[in-house]
């Protein structure tokens, strides 16, 4: 059973914000309930202040009811609520003008019109500004508030209020109407602006990977682009100098093996290059990367330079995997990446937060090949890689590589592995 920080905790930021604002508005109609719907039984006497008090709780569950609709339309969940809106207007005007009309021709006390006042101005005031929720254009938004305080004016003024008590009165329902019209404007505004942020980080860590793989498959392209051109020429040529019975048809199938080979060689050095990267560039990338879908990403410990280029690369594929685990399982908002060289061995550890028991399974269970194929290469090198949750909603990835003897070999990725990785990329 999530405990309600848990609950909280693994909400993104766009929906914490919604949540944010949908219980803020939640909140007004919970306050005109106590505030003027209990208060009011004292001062009206049992019968008519238990009536008074069902009539707000009535409003007040209209008002609840549509803060939920509202914000739902407004993230395009679900139709507008015109029709509670409109049953909100009128439930509002009515209980309005019953209450001025209480305080005019109700019983001559002066706690009577005391709580009449006051549910009539709550009434007005947050009537129209949760309304204001349910409206696109903010014009229309603020001109609800000035109808209700027009409407005010002439209930009190026909009710038998002076001019300009009607017009007091009026201009108290005013200001407060438009204050809580600006607050639901406002609140949509900040809603929705989260939102296309939230979706623009998204959209920018997805063009980051797009750009990448088309780097790779533009250098892909252009180095097999003429030798298979080359190749499929020769080959045509061959067959035709075959079948004439030709002896040169030979030496062309030759040249055809020749350019496969030189294909090969060359394709291994296309992803040796791509393998070989800097390990300082691919942890800057995966920071930039995690930056732009809005998770703090921190790097500490040792520096990548002079590390083994065997190491760095193989280090690389880890720091590319763990930032693409990150990114599409739990909902982190912290990961830390840190890089410790020590005697005869360097550790690389990934640690990121908003881990949830499911996200741990997809990262570590037999369905995900990333991490399995993160061992096969490491092995290649006697590496080794652990990962599993570290506690309190914690995922921490460690990979560990000894470091060769300064007379063992300089550390060029294995073929195989180069080969491997090609199969990965390419369909």
């Amino acid at each position: 059973m999530r405990t309600p920080g848990k609950w909280w905790r693994h909400k993104t930021t766009p929906e914490k914000v919604e949540s944010y604002t949908r219980w803020s508005f939640h909140f007004f109609a919970v306050m005109e309930f106590f505030s003027v719907g209990i208060t009011s039984v004292a001062p009206l006497g049992p019968r008519l202040g238990a009536a008074a008090m069902l009539v707000v709780a009535v409003h007040a569950a209209l008002c609840f009811v549509t803060v939920s609709r509202a914000v739902d339309w407004t993230r395009g969940r679900r139709p507008q609520p015109t029709g509670l809106m409109w049953t909100l207007a009128a439930v509002t005007a009515a209980i309005a003008a019953a209450a001025i009309g209480l305080a005019e021709l109700g019983p001559d006390r002066e706690s009577v019109d005391t709580a009449a006042g006051g549910v009539f101005g709550v009434i007005l005031i947050f009537g129209p500004g949760i309304i204001a929720l349910g409206v696109r254009s903010r014009r229309r938004a603020f001109g609800i508030a000035g109808g209700f305080a027009a409407g005010a004016w002439i209930v009190a003024f026909s009710l038998g209020a002076s001019v300009l008590t009607a017009l007091f009165t009026a201009l108290i329902v005013l200001i407060g109407g438009v204050f809580i019209a600006f607050t639901a404007v406002f609140s949509v505004w900040l809603l929705n602006s989260v939102y296309e942020l939230d979706e623009a980080r998204e959209a920018r860590a997805r063009l980051a990977v797009a750009e990448e793989r088309l780097r790779f498959g533009r250098d892909l392209h252009d180095v097999m682009g003429r030798n298979l051109a080359v190749i499929a020429l020769k080959s045509e040529l061959a067959v035709q100098l075959a079948q004439r019975g030709r002896p040169e048809a030979v030496t062309q199938m030759v040249e055809v093996q020749r350019l496969a080979q030189e294909s090969q060689r060359e394709v291994r050095e296309v992803v040796r290059g791509y393998r070989e990267a800097d390990l300082g560039s691919e942890l800057a990338g995966a920071q930039g990367v995690l930056a732009a879908a809005g998770i703090d990403c921190t790097v500490g410990g040792a520096t990548a330079a002079g590390l083994p280029t065997a190491v760095q690369s193989a280090l690389g594929w880890v720091v590319r995997e763990a930032a693409t685990n990150v990114l599409r399982h739990g909902d982190a908002r912290r990961c830390e990446v840190r890089l410790q060289v020590l005697e005869g061995r360097v550790v690389l550890s990934v640690e990121n937060d908003g881990v949830s028991e499911a996200g741990t399974e997809s990262k570590a269970g037999p369905a995900g090949s990333g991490l399995a194929g993160l061992r096969e290469r490491l092995a290649e090198i006697d590496g080794t890689l652990e990962a599993g949750p570290a506690g309190q909603g914690l995922f921490r990835l460690t990979a560990e590589i000894p470091l060769p003897s300064r007379s063992g070999p300089s550390g060029v990725v294995p073929a195989a592995v180069a080969a491997r990785a090609v199969s990965e990329v390419t369909p």
